[in-house]
């Protein structure tokens, strides 16, 4: 069936070729959503020019060939999808504003990323091409922020980059980009009159290197390039502004240069692989702009150093390769990019091959889950929770941990994973942060360690391991039961009735933990639904385990899960009113009633505190019909007078709207285990999911290209906010989808 003869009909093109479709060719489709209208006439076209104009044709042959068109079609959508290809071409995208909200993101393992909008024009102060975790100083700093590059041609010179000024983008006229690709490594094409240029740009697996490959794919004349690097050298929450401390002197290394700005930090070297000219021209460019920062209400303009510029003579068929490093590296830089790029398709086969039914999107969280578990400063493997601005976060790692690990048959990592977070614990508590600057730990999460025992439920589950279990994780469960029994000073003490109660009114002890000024948004001491159902979880796990295993722990269990399952009914349950409380405090005997996501735990953990069908049924319908949305669920229900539908403005507005309302997709793993529970997996409960996922689908290609955000605005049209990757909102839907294959 596969040809290599290109079809033409009334201006539209059809490459049907299947190798050249998985290769992510350039495939020139001005609008390919008439074709299916057309396929008929296109293949009767096609079959004409065949047979030649004075030939007749049979009819049953069109058939055979409107099928084969259909498939064609068929597999260029899903290489599109699978490329994550945006077009931009006869007036489509080509405002700076719509493609300023597309960003792409590239990972090194050891928390450090490049990362810019798919123009090369940074909306935010987090982006940056070389962004490196840093041993000393500890953090992550932005050192290279960009490539300001060019084209000079016989009459002028022509940019690549973009850049926003105060009131101006520079150049202010029409940018030059043709096509944005998202396969292996980011691609971005150029077309300048009838001169095409290629960019593409990798980071080096756990290395702080970057590598960017500039390829003439068409020019009738030689042409000369222009790549001015552009340097920040300051963490990524700050900005950098002129001053006299800066270094600028550069020194002489092989096809390149190399620079120390300032002291305590490391240098940069910066190389090509073929011959070319630096000059060395240092000087400051200022009030760069960025207006992701803007709105959200923090300071937004910056001045970049340029040590110099770089001249390439290229002609139609050439190309060279920058490689941007910390330190002097003899190995050859073309070597470097080919070893690389094998690298990753070795790993994306890996993906196809340990689940053959993978599709497009599947593979595409497989590849984002890579993302996130990284090689800490500790030299330790850890999960980072998101990016720009997250780093290490024990209650975002745990939750985030099956998901990107075990349901992507990369256990051992896991496995690894677990063991260093429980390193971290103290008193039975696993930090819920660990600072990027100074490594200190913050012990003010009560449901980390709960989740730890969810975890270790998820680990079983996929390998059956006992002896595994009693081995390594035996007595960090014991130890974290134990302590969460007996209580810890200021955070956990266990009432008569065998609820955990926690913190006070001056503290946010679980994932909803906003403040604003210093208060709380969402005050959750007391007992808190999910802590109590997490609680009930992990003591009826560890109960199973000691039968198992025949050993004894430092408390009756027994008799406490009996009670913390009619204390949790009578304290939770709201008569009535068929959902439960979101919090209960023993203090006052009263219950918050607030409509919350919270209470999905009672029914979505392997142990359900709640097991009476009516009263599960009553909580699935109370939370669909308030809280679901296309993308997540929200944090409470629209009807409550406190409820924030947008997630925008100052940061002490974002942060009264964080929880009050905000959705949340991370939400969803619980939301479809416990819908799928209830509704006995049934096909409606089913598609309902199955409509959510393809709405996470479609998502991929909206703001964080290939990844999930970390939040949405409560109200329609539900714009997505926050992080533009978050760990626990890939790693929930990657769960998801998997149980609905199972």
């Amino acid at each position: 069936m596969s040809t290599n003869r290109n079809i033409r009909f009334r201006g539209f093109w059809i490459i049907n070729t299947y190798d050249k479709f998985s290769q992510g060719l350039d495939i020139s489709i001005n609008c390919v959503i008439f074709y299916k209208k057309m396929s008929f006439q296109l293949c009767r076209q096609r079959r004409h020019d065949e047979l030649g104009r004075n030939q007749a044709w049979n009819p049953e042959l069109v058939k055979v060939h409107a099928w084969e068109c259909e498939l064609a079609f068929q597999k260029f959508l899903d290489c599109w999808e699978k490329n994550m290809v945006i077009r931009i071409s006869d007036g489509e995208h080509t405002d700076y504003e719509t493609l300023m909200e597309r960003e792409w993101l590239e990972t090194n393992g050891r928390g450090g990323y490049a990362s810019s909008t798919v123009l090369n024009c940074h909306s935010r102060k987090y982006h940056g091409l070389m962004v490196a975790n840093l041993d000393s100083p500890g953090g992550r700093f932005v050192l290279l922020s960009k490539f300001e590059d060019s084209v000079q041609l016989q009459d002028g010179e022509f940019f690549l980059s973009i850049h926003k000024y105060p009131m101006v983008y520079y150049p202010h006229n029409e940018h030059s980009l043709s096509q944005f690709t998202l396969d292996l490594y980011p691609r971005f094409t150029y077309r300048i009159r009838n001169i095409v240029i290629e960019k593409e740009l990798m980071l080096v697996h756990g290395e702080d290197t970057l590598l960017v490959r500039y390829s003439v794919r068409e020019a009738p004349y030689p042409v000369c390039l222009r790549v001015k690097p552009l340097i920040a050298y300051r963490d990524i929450h700050d900005l950098a502004h002129e001053n006299a401390f800066l270094r600028q002197q550069t020194h002489d290394v092989p096809n390149g240069f190399s620079i120390l700005p300032y002291d305590g930090m490391p240098d940069l070297y910066m190389q090509t692989n073929k011959k070319s000219l630096f000059c060395p021209e240092p000087g400051w460019h200022r009030r760069f702009e960025y207006l992701k920062e803007r709105k959200r209400g923090f300071s937004y303009q910056e001045d970049l150093f340029m040590p110099g510029t770089f001249e390439c003579r290229m002609s139609s068929g050439s190309e060279i390769i920058f490689r941007v490093s910390l330190h002097a590296d003899r190995r050859r830089i073309a070597t470097l990019w080919k070893k690389e790029a094998e690298r990753r398709k070795e790993l994306h086969t890996t993906i196809q091959v340990n689940d053959k039914n993978t599709e497009d999107f599947k593979t595409r969280l497989h590849i984002s889950a890579q993302d996130f578990v990284i090689r800490n400063r500790r030299k330790k493997l850890s999960i980072i929770a998101g990016y720009h601005w997250f780093y290490e976060w024990g209650r975002d790692a745990l939750i985030s941990l099956p998901g990107l690990t075990f349901y992507t048959k990369r256990i051992k990592e896991g496995i690894e994973i677990l063991k260093n977070i429980a390193e971290l614990r103290k008193g039975g508590l696993i930090p819920n942060n660990i600072s990027e600057e100074s490594e200190q730990r913050a012990y003010n999460s009560v449901d980390a360690s709960l989740w730890y025992f969810w975890c270790i439920q998820e680990l079983l589950k996929h390998t059956g391991d006992y002896e595994l279990i009693m081995n390594d994780f035996w007595p960090v469960l014991a130890d974290i039961s134990a302590h969460y029994f007996f209580g810890t000073p200021g955070h956990i003490r266990v009432l008569e009735n065998g609820l955990l109660s926690v913190g006070n009114a001056s503290t946010q002890l679980t994932w909803m933990d906003a403040k604003v000024y210093g208060i709380p948004v969402t005050p959750r001491y007391g007992c808190p639904v999910e802590i109590n159902a997490l609680w009930f979880n992990a003591l009826c796990f560890i109960q199973k385990l000691a039968r198992k295993f025949g050993r004894e722990l430092p408390f009756d269990a027994d008799s406490f899960t009996d009670k913390i399952k009619r204390s949790f009914e009578s304290c939770f349950w709201i008569p009535g009113k068929h959902y439960l409380a979101d919090t209960w405090m023993p203090d006052e005997g009263i219950m918050d009633e607030s409509i919350r996501p919270n209470q999905l735990l009672a029914l979505s953990l392997p142990f359900c505190v709640i097991t009476d069908h009516e009263k599960a049924c009553g909580i699935m319908r109370t939370v669909s019909e308030e809280l679901l949305t296309p993308y997540g669920l929200r944090t409470l229900s629209p009807a409550d007078s406190r409820y924030r539908g947008k997630y925008s403005g100052s940061p002490e507005e974002r942060d009264a709207a964080y929880h009050q309302g905000t959705v949340w997709p991370w939400l969803l793993g619980h939301y479809g285990e416990a819908l799928l529970k209830t509704e006995n997996n049934s096909e409606t409960a089913r598609e309902k999911l199955r409509a959510i996922i393809a709405n996470m689908e479609r998502h991929m290609f909206d703001a964080g290209l290939g990844h999930i955000s970390e939040i949405f605005s409560g109200d329609p049209p539900y714009e997505p906010c926050g992080c533009i990757a978050q760990a626990w909102s890939t790693a929930e839907i990657i769960r998801l989808q998997t149980l609905l294959e199972h």
